[in-house]
């Protein structure tokens, strides 16, 4: 505008005019562009700024005409919303942290807290007010879940857990006599109180409580991170001073570092079994060999790893593994010595295995302290457990010196008692099970320094097995056949028995050779039945050993022909047309035929006819005459039908 009107240069209008009246006449804008008019135009143009998205973070863009102007979403602030809130960091490195705040102004009827949160820790105290060292409003973390408390009201709590390392908006509001908890904008519950009243002292607290104080009772103090911590949108600022929005002064700060750096949870290896450890925030992760699992790699597939000789089958524990097989025992030289390890922490309630014998008196196993003593035994052929604790003896109903393999499962029937009546079960026929008649207590006296020994009564004591067990287990635990020298990988669980003695098992389940040399006389077969044979004679023998001498014309030797017994040997009548020492060849019926005067002999299907010459007649050719040459057409002609 030309002239000076008073108002300081760039003063003047900034924006578009139109329908302009001029004592009520209408101005036309090309008449009055065209003097002296400055920086004006005609037409209405203007730049949206908010198109160039200028605002970081989330933050809304408002178009100001030349300008714009940025609602920055919380934790962030600036001009663009480029700035954020510095982050709290509480417990780095399992310190006690914690920080106090003092409310410098009343609150009435209306609270408002907020702030961000990030943790791992599943129990533990977030915020806290406080009035003479007294607690009237709580808020903490249980199984991961914010627990929000106005005393003496009954608790909010969240819905899910947020105790995932993950960042998590939790705010309450206190309005109108009602508590509502929220989180990340979700309303997660809420309970009616009565008047709120905040006063001028009260202490905050975040993270934990100050010396004097336990906050044990809420799991300890936090191990996270805090943002923007706002009361009533005051803020609580941990580091450096703010005067925008107004803050509560700090009282205390112990061991609050800024930023959210997590601790290395890597810088003791946590992995085991060569896993490598990669850093998660204030936590970690194994990357885990072959053959490995869980959160440490510490569940070990360890049978993948063959870690048994070939003659064993491995079977996973729940912290390790171990070596089945069966084993031969012989005699006095091959009883077995164990001995427990000290760590057998299990009740040894019962005791079970697999036998196969034909000894009718033997020991299996045995083992005895000062005050008691267990022997499980074969006698006349039976099983028999003896425990001297309370004198208590069980017997088989059935005899196990068969040569057969037997399941044999002893356990006390009520395991949880102290003392207890003792069952036997043969082969998993419970109808035919055996309970003792008086009662005993466990085997526990068998988990440390007492020698028990496996397939005798002790060496060169007698009464030793012959014949095969499984791997015999008590209360669970294992007496293995293998050594540790015969394993690929050690063995880890604590609860074991030790084999001290210093002869090898026999691996595998073997007999003696009783069919060589072949017992069976006169052409018999031998079958081994495990220390044990039988022999399958041919006929007209019989015996143990196909020894005895039964009817040489027992198994019908002469095939076309009748058999007669010549002492230890036969003789054959063959039938016409069969020859040989057993009538096992076809004969030509004509060799020795008894055609006589120069009859012919003619081949029949087992016999033959004789074709006799003129004047000769009969069977045999022997008649002369008119009739008997008639008979011998007559006979012919029968050969011919």
């Amino acid at each position: 505008m030309p002239g000076n009107n008073g108002l300081g240069r760039g003063s003047g209008f900034v924006g578009c005019m139109r329908d302009v009246l001029v004592d009520w006449q209408l101005v036309i804008p090309e008449e009055w562009l065209s003097n002296s008019a400055v920086n004006v135009s005609p037409g209405c143009h203007h730049r949206d700024r908010c198109l160039d998205a200028p605002c970081q973070n989330g933050g809304q863009c408002v178009n100001l005409w030349q300008s714009y102007q940025c609602v920055c979403a919380r934790p962030y602030e600036g001009h663009d919303c480029e700035e954020e809130h510095v982050t709290a960091r509480f417990g780095h490195e399992d310190s006690q942290s914690f920080a106090a705040f003092t409310i410098t102004d009343g609150i009435a009827d209306r609270l408002s807290v907020s702030l961000f949160l990030r943790t791992r820790k599943s129990h533990c105290l977030l915020l806290a007010l406080s009035r003479n060292y007294t607690l009237y409003f709580t808020a903490w973390l249980q199984e991961g879940h914010v627990l929000l408390r106005l005393r003496p009201f009954a608790p909010v709590k969240s819905k899910n857990a947020i105790n995932d390392g993950e960042v998590h908006f939790v705010s309450l509001e206190v309005t109108n006599g009602t508590v509502i908890l929220s989180v990340r904008g979700e309303k997660q519950g809420y309970v009616d109180v009565s008047a709120l009243d905040i006063q001028d002292g009260d202490t905050v607290y975040v993270g934990g409580l100050s010396d004097g104080q336990d906050s044990s009772v809420f799991g300890g103090n936090l191990k996270g991170c805090v943002q923007d911590v706002r009361i009533n949108e005051k803020r609580l600022l941990f580091f450096g001073l703010d005067t925008s929005v107004g803050s509560y002064p700090l009282l205390h700060l112990e061991n609050v570092t800024a930023g959210c750096t997590g601790d290395d949870k890597c810088s003791f290896n946590p992995c085991l079994n060569g896993g490598m450890c990669f850093s998660v925030w204030d936590d970690f992760s194994c990357s885990c060999p072959p053959s490995t699992s869980g959160r440490r790699c510490e569940e070990v597939r360890w049978c993948e790893l063959a870690p048994c000789p070939l003659e064993a089958e491995c079977r996973v524990l729940s912290h390790g593994y171990e070596c089945y097989s069966n084993a031969t025992f012989l005699n006095d030289s091959t009883v077995l010595i164990y001995r427990g390890n000290g760590q057998i922490l299990r009740n040894l309630t019962n005791l079970s295995l697999n036998l196969r014998t034909r000894k009718r008196n033997a020991a299996i196993l045995h083992a005895e302290s000062s005050s008691s003593f267990i022997t499980l035994s074969v006698q006349e052929g039976y099983l028999c457990l003896e425990l001297r604790m309370s004198t208590v003896s069980i017997s088989s109903r059935r005899v196990v010196s068969d040569g057969e393999w037997h399941n044999v499962q002893l356990f006390m029937a009520t395991p949880w008692t102290q003392t207890s009546r003792w069952t036997l079960v043969l082969d998993e026929e419970i109808e035919e099970a055996s309970t003792s008649k008086t009662q005993a207590g466990n085997l526990d006296f068998l988990r440390e320094n007492v020698d028990i020994f496996l397939g005798g009564l002790a060496p060169d004591a007698g009464w030793s097995l012959a014949g095969c067990l499984s791997t015999v287990e008590l209360g669970g635990v294992a007496l293995p056949y293998v050594t540790p020298a015969d394993v690929n990988l050690p063995r880890l669980q604590l609860d074991q028995f030790a084999l001290t003695s210093q002869n090898a098992p026999l691996l595998g389940c073997g007999g003696a050779p009783v069919c060589e040399p072949n017992p069976c006389q006169n052409g018999g077969r031998c079958q081994d039945l495990f220390n044990w044979f039988n022999c399958s004679c041919v006929a007209g023998w019989a015996g143990r050993r196909c020894d005895l001498f039964v009817n040489a014309c027992a198994s019908d030797p002469c095939r076309h022909g009748n058999c007669t017994a010549r002492g230890l040997s036969y003789e054959c009548a063959c039938d016409r047309g069969f020859a040989g020492s057993d009538c096992e060849e076809e004969a030509d019926v004509c060799e020795n035929h008894l055609c006589a005067n120069g009859g012919t002999c003619l081949h029949g299907p087992e016999t033959y006819a004789c074709l006799c010459p003129d004047n000769y007649t009969g069977p045999f050719c022997r008649g002369r005459g008119l009739t008997l040459s008639l008979c011998f057409i007559i006979f012919a002609g029968k050969m011919n039908e």
